[in-house]
Order: structure tokens, then C-alpha cells, then sequence
């Protein structure tokens, strides 16, 4: 059994010149995030509603392409169970839009779409096939957009506390995750193609500059668990990260310790860990009110009231259990449980070591950052890209085809 980018020639594991539709793809899921920065800075709900309408349009384009390839007659991913828990996740959470708190239904029936799009996408450009040659196309697509995404960071002012972001835009966070998915993508190409270590590089300079704790720590556990148990990873290349990461530390001390001053004595207390204390208490306490379903999608952002002397307006939980559990109920936690395991399971099953560690890895740090940080809409773990791995996982395994 093979994984991700096994089947994948040398040649189509270098850097791209020319984008594919699923590399374009790929490349707009990192680098949307800075789509209205750069363009609707003086109307963001027009950004939003563009940035929407592209979505569609990708859609749309996809679904285009997709018609009429042989492949897609012998296409099934029902025979994947995490791609069913997918499907299952999205549609309870259009089912809550029934009852959700929401402070606007049609602008969260919007946001649902654009979540469920993603899935759509990346499902339509599978069915043209080879499967495992366009998932590589979109991983390699992110990997080039998350970059370009940093690049936007770096040349962008940075925020009061010193960190990148913009308060309005997108947070440190937001920033973090990027680049440590990016670099998680980066690392199934690199087992081809040793020049996507240099984005990959990039990336990893551009997370730590970002100064986003939780993403920070969740991706040093987990590349750690990576060294030390990976088989495949020679000795000296271990050597040459952990000094090369030690170096990068060293680096960036003086202005870690700046932050650090700044953090612990003026900055923005509903942000540390005392403040997200309280935001689990106070989300805690409403998600009993409604234990079974929950408070519907997109039922925080502006309906939780804001907090501390400095009003801080939570988007989420910070926390994605319970997220789930707030936005869902008990069947969220459910929904959340079948999702991860099984995808675990899948990647247990995978017959090679260092895709296997590497996915393995991959899910730590998605659940050490969950205890902290998640998303206002999505999964912590994005769908599209949980769609994507699982059902490339699936086709390695000639679980998706059936007969003509």
C-alpha cells in the first residue's frame, strides 16, 4: 500500500511553473485568507462577498472539468468511511442553521456554503484523475500559496503586541496555521523533491515570526515526535534540523523576549491563558443551556458578549471540543470523535513508515492545537484537506474504484 505522493513521477514533484486548476486551487485555500487585505481594505464585507463569489466560481470551474472523464464512472468515495463522517459533519451543521443563534442566517448559510464548496472542489478535481497526480497538484498548490500568503505578512505592519497580524484581517493565528500546515504539506513533497525544503524553510522562519504560541508549541511537539520516531529520516538530517531550528530560536530571542514583556504586562488579557480560562468557563456554562444540538453554526461570533476591560470579542472557543460541543451539542463531539478516528484508523493502515509518521504527526498537532485555538466555522483540521488525504489514502489502497 502506497500513500500520498508515491505514485507521483520526480518530475511532477518540482516546483511549479505553470499552475494546474488544482494547483491554482490549492494555492487560493492558503492564500485567500489575505484577499481582502490586500484588495478591499476600505469595504471588508465587499472582500467577503467577492472572496465568496470566487469560491463559487472555483466551484463552478471544477465542476466544469470534471464532466465526462471515464474515471469518474468508477469513482466511489462512499467506500471511505472518514470521507462519510465528512459528509455527516456538513450536513448536521446545515441542519443547525434551523436553530442556530446566529446573529444573521443568511450570512452563515454563506459561510456553510463556502465550507461545503471546499469539499465540493476538491472532490470534483479528484474525479478527473490520476487521483494521486492532482492531489499532489493541490498539495503543491497550498504549499506555493501559504508562501506567498507569508510574504503578504512580512511586508505588512505588525500589530501593538509585535506580533504579524492584523486585528481586522487576520490574526496571528490564523497566520500560524498556515504556515505550519503548509510546512506538514511541504514535507510529503520533499520526500520527492528535495527543493520544496526551501519553502518549507521559509515557512517554518515565517510561523516563528508570527508569534502564535499554540501553533507554535503544537507544531514543535509534534515535529519532534516526528524525529524521534521516524525510521526513515537519517541520522545527520536530524542533526541538521535540530540545530538548524536551534539557530532560528536563537535568532528571533530578542524580539520572543520583547513580546514576552509586552504579553505578560500589557497585553491583551482575553488572549492569554487566564482570558481563555474564562472564555471556556463562560462558553462552557452556555453549552449546557443546550447539551443534545447545540447553539447551531456560527452561533459566537457576536453572540457571546464580549470580554474583559478591553471588550475582547471572541470568534470561537478556543478550544475545539468545545466548539463542537457549543455549536453542536453531544452530537458534535460525536460528529468531531468520527472524524479524526477515522482517519487515525486509515493512517494506521498505511504501509509506508515515513508517510506514516508523518500523518501520525500531522494529527498530533491538530489536536495539541485544538486545545487552545480552532476555527469559527470549520474543523480545526480543515475538511477539504481531511477530503482530500483520505480519499488519496483510499485510492492507493484501490478502495474507490468499482466496476463500470
Amino acid at each position: 500500500m502506497n500513500a500520498i505522493p508515491t505514485a507521483v513521477t520526480t518530475r511532477s514533484a518540482t516546483p511549479v511553473l505553470l499552475p494546474s486548476l488544482a494547483t491554482t486551487v490549492g494555492a487560493y485555500f492558503a492564500a485567500r485568507n489575505c484577499f481582502t487585505f490586500l484588495f478591499f481594505q476600505s469595504n471588508p464585507q465587499l472582500g467577503t462577498i467577492v472572496s465568496s463569489a470566487l469560491n463559487m466560481l472555483l466551484l463552478l470551474v471544477a465542476a466544469f472539468n470534471s464532466v465526462g472523464p471515464a474515471q469518474a464512472a468508477r469513482f466511489s468515495p462512499w467506500r471511505v468511511a472518514c470521507f462519510r463522517w465528512v459528509i455527516a459533519f456538513l450536513g448536521f451543521s446545515l441542519c443547525s442553521l434551523l436553530w442556530t443563534q446566529a446573529v444573521s442566517v443568511p450570512v452563515a448559510f454563506a459561510y456553510w456554503c463556502g465550507m461545503a464548496a471546499d469539499v465540493a472542489i476538491v472532490l470534483l478535481l479528484l474525479r478527473t484523475g490520476p487521483l494521486v497526480e492532482v492531489a499532489t497538484s493541490l498539495i503543491q498548490g497550498y504549499v506555493a500559496g501559504a508562501c506567498f500568503f507569508a510574504c503578504v505578512m512580512w511586508f505588512s505592519p505588525t500589530m501593538q503586541d509585535l506580533r504579524l497580524g492584523n486585528d481586522e484581517f487576520f490574526s496571528p493565528n490564523l497566520i500560524g496555521f498556515t504556515c505550519a500546515f503548509g510546512i506538514f504539506l511541504a514535507e510529503f513533497l520533499i520526500v520527492r523533491s528535495r527543493n520544496w525544503r526551501y519553502p518549507a524553510i521559509f515557512l517554518a522562519i515565517s510561523l516563528l515570526r508570527s508569534l502564535s504560541k499554540t501553533t507554535i508549541i503544537a507544531f514543535l511537539l509534534s515535529q519532534t515526535l516526528l524525529l524521534v520516531f521516524s525510521k526513515t529520516i537519517r541520522r545527520r538530517s536530524k542533526f541538521l534540523i535540530v540545530t538548524s531550528a536551534s539557530l532560528m530560536l536563537a535568532a528571533f530571542s530578542g524580539l520572543i523576549a520583547d513580546y514576552y514583556q509586552v504579553y505578560t504586562n500589557s497585553g491583551n488579557q482575553a488572549e492569554t491563558l487566564t482570558g481563555r480560562i474564562g472564555i471556556w468557563a463562560f462558553i462552557l456554562d452556555r453549552a449546557l443551556e443546550r447539551p443534545w444540538f447545540g447553539h447551531g453554526f456560527d452561533s459566537v461570533w457576536k453572540v457571546i458578549p464580549p470580554f474583559g476591560f478591553d471588550r475582547f470579542e471572541a470568534w470561537h472557543a478556543h478550544n475545539e471540543l468545545l466548539q463542537q460541543f457549543y455549536a453542536y451539542g453531544v452530537i458534535g463531539i460525536v460528529l468531531l470523535i468520527g472524524v479524526y478516528g477515522s482517519f487515525y484508523r486509515q493512517v494506521r493502515r498505511v504501509a509506508r513508515p515515513e508517510f506514516r509518521t508523518l500523518l501520525l504527526s500531522l494529527i498530533v498537532f491538530i489536536v495539541i492545537r485544538g486545545l487552545g485555538d480552532t476555527e469559527r466555522f470549520d474543523l480545526s483540521f480543515p475538511l477539504w484537506s481531511i477530503a482530500l488525504l483520505s480519499l488519496t489514502l483510499a485510492a492507493s489502497e484501490g478502495k474507490l474504484q468499482v466496476k463500470p
